[in-house]
């Protein structure tokens, strides 16, 4: 669910994106194809894209494997955007299971200097997640887990 804002949606010609997709190996593409067609209007450049990709990639990538337990059973996962004078909000939403102690992980950065074999295999998607966006939130009401943030891009 997207927070109320005090800041005012910027155009009323882009109006809020919606998009589902059932989790699965192809959840995310799907949904960042489709956030890309209903966000061309804002003509943001290849670096305000692609940080925004990243980002939602490793959200919904990581309810695919732990909400939903690495596939041992899907749902739905509910992805919104407004654009807003501070960059783009995003919320998604999904019926798995609660992130651990119901709260993010810390996202620390990850050693990399260490031998090639002792490098962690994973670790890296909440740092980014963390250094990329803003407002990082979460909250689970009832079965369902929100994530929302701020994407400073498209800022206007």
């Amino acid at each position: 669910m997207l927070a109320e804002s005090p800041i005012p949606p910027v155009h009323a010609s882009l109006p809020e994106v919606r998009i589902n997709v059932d989790s699965g190996p192809q959840a995310a593409r799907q949904a960042l194809d489709q956030l890309k067609r209903n966000l061309a209007p804002l003509s943001l450049d290849i670096e305000e894209f692609g940080a925004v990709e990243l980002v939602l990639a490793e959200a919904m990538n990581n309810i695919c494997e732990h909400a939903y337990a690495a596939g041992a059973r899907s749902g739905p996962i509910r992805l919104r955007c407004q654009h807003r004078r501070d960059g783009l909000h995003f919320s998604i939403a999904d019926e798995g299971m609660p992130m651990p102690g119901e709260c993010t992980p810390l996202g620390l950065a990850v050693n990399v200097a260490v031998d090639l074999m002792d490098t962690p295999e994973g670790g890296f998607g909440w740092f980014l997640i963390r250094d990329l966006a803003k407002d990082v939130s979460y909250q689970r009401h009832g079965s369902v887990n929100h994530l929302s943030l701020r994407m400073a891009v498209a800022i206007g």
